[in-house]
């Protein structure tokens, strides 16, 4: 048995040399026919291929790391979730309540004197806006005008006598609230020299009250980008 297992290792053997062996004579003969310019060519697709191949490690490293990162919680869900629901708050597409301030403003009762522009003692746009302003810097989280959540996309511009916000038109008396601390809120509006204090100097009519939990509406409007689009992770790079 074990010289027949011999001779048969041995057969096999000599049919692998004789099989390697005119393998490694076909591919000689193959590269000494092949011309210079076609060995360029397939180093350049080669090289291209290598590109390409790095890429997609890159890709599947970021994709890899995703999803681990997912699997990390206990429900990936959840995490999706919670960034789609602080997405949304962000853009004011979620009706959101806290504490806050609620300022109303209308215009002003006094009697405009002989050369007196008499709109310097009505309510403005620009008024408005600077407020809105003025309490964004504060550190509010969200507000509102006349039910019309203010938003990336809001625009606050004057209408003929009355203003539009979010292309609705709203007349005094003007409601603004705001989230956020309210003592910082009502600070950053009581500054010396401040926005209240140029109210207050052209009589226009000034209520501030502060809220333990105050609710402002959702963001109604659907914002469309026909023009603006997304930067893809390809082009970062």
């Amino acid at each position: 048995m074990k010289r027949n297992n011999l001779i048969w290792i041995t057969l096999v053997c000599i049919i692998l040399g004789l099989t390697l062996t005119a393998q490694f004579r076909t591919q000689a003969g193959i590269s000494s026919d092949i011309p210079t310019k076609r060995l360029e060519e397939m180093t350049g697709l080669l090289k291209q291929a290598e590109e390409e191949r790095d890429a997609l490690r890159s890709q599947v490293h970021k994709l890899t790391v995703q999803i681990n990162d997912l699997l990390s919680t206990r429900n990936p869900t959840d995490k999706l979730q919670k960034e789609l629901k602080e997405v949304r708050m962000a853009a004011g597409h979620t009706a959101l309540h806290g504490p806050g301030i609620v300022i109303t403003l209308n215009d002003s009762t006094r009697t405009v004197q002989a050369g007196q522009d008499p709109n310097l003692f009505l309510i403005h746009d620009e008024d408005l806006l600077k407020l809105v302003n003025e309490l964004k810097a504060a550190g509010a989280e969200a507000v509102a005008i006349n039910e019309q959540r203010v938003v990336a996309s809001t625009e606050i511009r004057c209408a003929g006598p009355t203003i539009s916000i979010n292309n609705t038109r709203i007349a005094p008396p003007y409601v603004v609230q705001a989230l956020g601390d309210t003592e910082a809120l009502d600070s950053s509006l009581h500054m010396r020299g401040g926005i209240m204090d140029t109210f207050s100097f052209w009589g226009i009519q000034i209520q501030i009250e502060k809220v333990d939990d105050l609710t402002l509406p959702a963001y109604v409007g659907s914002p469309v980008f026909k023009y603006a689009q997304p930067v893809t992770e390809e082009e970062k790079e």
